[in-house]
């Protein structure tokens, strides 16, 4: 609910509507956020293909706590209109499906123009894209992957069961470059928030303006009111922190908003991703999507341990995870992203 960015205790999965998704492997576990009824339902076999949007993990973690696959595209290769934004700079669409090819279906289906999104301009007057033709087996023979062990070691078990898809890799003929170190993570990681919050609040004001005339709500202001008035359905368990801290924001004019988009899109692309996969002629990097399914907590909000997701997103590039197996019978996904 509210792709998951009402709260820093936020539970993922939990909704005032639908209460909580639980994970089809053990239904006591998370099944990540924020797109996660697409990732559990796609487990649980009840669809063959969703549709899931991220900004920041929310299509590659519920994939890897889900054990399918999940694409998370470039921005501006799929449409966002209709959806409920926190981000215009990070905010996508993308396919989750239960194997690479059904992925690749799907988002040759999803990608294309729509005039509604000034995102996806450049794909005017272009084909439809038809990614089944990259479903080579023989795929990785001659690619050069960059192992981040930077995001690597916040579990030891994930990291053994994250060497054997290496070693899948170098045996499928890849050239693994071991490790290469992205610089500049930190300043990323602390320019990020600021520039959630900020768009957060601008883009939220506009989708909800376009609303009919029965929406309760016009404005972040508004929706955060309604929610202190129907606490007991809407924040049994947690609050609306971050809301508050986004409608305390100013406008996207505002320097403090101007800083950290250009601090994310320097240290993320430029100065990044782009400069370690030119240094080291790198086809893409790799690293563990996300930790082991954890307890789901209504009292302490969510046990996430480590991931990969947030430098792929704040550049705007794409991030594709797959099941790379299983710890105690619960699924843990590897993930590839490139520029």
């Amino acid at each position: 609910e509210w792709a998951n960015f009402r709260s820093s205790h936020s539970i993922s999965g939990w909704s005032g509507r639908g209460g909580q998704t639980r994970n089809p492997y053990a239904l006591d576990r998370n099944a990540c956020g924020s797109s996660t009824g697409s990732g559990a339902a796609v487990s649980a076999n009840f669809a063959a293909l969703a549709v899931g949007t991220e900004t920041d993990g929310s299509i590659v973690c519920p994939s890897s706590n889900n054990g399918v696959v999940g694409i998370k595209p470039t921005i501006g290769l799929v449409s966002r209109a209709g959806i409920v934004p926190i981000s215009h700079s990070q905010d996508t669409a993308g396919p989750m499906a239960r194997t690479v090819a059904d992925a690749a279906i799907l988002l040759g289906v999803l990608a294309g123009p729509d005039a509604r999104d000034g995102a996806t301009a450049a794909l005017a007057g272009k084909p439809a894209p038809d990614y089944t033709r990259f479903l080579d087996p023989a795929g990785l023979r001659g690619a050069r992957i960059g192992v981040v062990r930077k995001l690597f070691g916040f579990n030891e078990r994930v990291d053994a069961l994250i060497a054997g898809s290496l070693e899948a890799m170098k045996g499928a003929g890849a050239t693994l470059v071991d490790p290469v170190d992205i610089p500049n993570t930190r300043r990323v990681d602390a320019a990020e928030f600021d520039v959630l919050l900020y768009e957060f609040k601008a883009d939220l004001n506009a989708y909800l303006a376009t609303r009919g005339p029965d929406c309760p709500c016009r404005t972040l202001k508004e929706l955060i009111a309604w929610n202190e008035q129907h606490r007991d359905r809407e924040m049994p368990y947690f609050g609306q922190d971050v809301f508050e801290k986004a409608e305390a924001c100013g406008p996207l004019t505002s320097p403090a908003y101007q800083k950290a988009l250009k601090q994310c899109r320097t240290y993320s692309r430029q100065k990044g991703i782009d400069a370690v996969m030119d240094k080291h002629r790198l086809d893409a990097l790799v690293a563990p999507t996300s930790g082991i399914p954890w307890l789901t907590d209504p009292l302490n909000g969510d046990h996430f341990t480590g991931g990969c997701a947030t430098l792929a997103a704040v550049a705007g590039y794409p991030h594709v995870t797959v099941p790379a197996g299983f710890i105690a019978g619960l699924p843990v996904g590897v993930s590839f992203f490139t520029f």
